[in-house]
């Protein structure tokens, strides 16, 4: 069984070469890979017959779902559109008080006190 090979580079994707089969990935829909490095997006094995990886990536990507992408819906580390807060909304993170910071002032006092 022949590796995988990436045959092009370009801003909106890269074609890999896998199983005598050539695939576009776009960009837009494998977001891992838009700000990879060349070397990095060019090191892929294919660890079984159906197991893509990128190690230096930590991406690993099923033979299949490149042939029928319909049937393997993406999901990334970012939470889709309609579950994020609108811009206009700030996010409040509480943080408890560093010991370093506890006593000398700087630290919020609790209501009533």
């Amino acid at each position: 069984m022949r590796a995988p090979e990436v045959t092009n580079i370009d801003t909106h994707g890269f074609w890999l070469l896998v199983r005598g089969k050539e695939h576009f990935l776009p960009y837009e829909e494998y977001p891992w890979f838009r700000d990879a490095r060349v070397r990095d997006i060019l090191n892929v094995g294919l660890v079984n017959k159906d197991h893509l990886h990128w190690p230096a990536l930590d991406v690993d990507l099923s033979v299949d779902s490149l042939e029928n992408p319909e049937a393997y819906p993406l999901v990334c580390g970012n939470p889709p559109p309609h579950a994020q807060a609108p811009p206009s909304t700030p996010r409040l993170m509480r943080t408890p008080t560093p010991p370093e910071v506890e006593g000398t002032g700087l630290a919020r006092r609790k209501r009533g006190k």
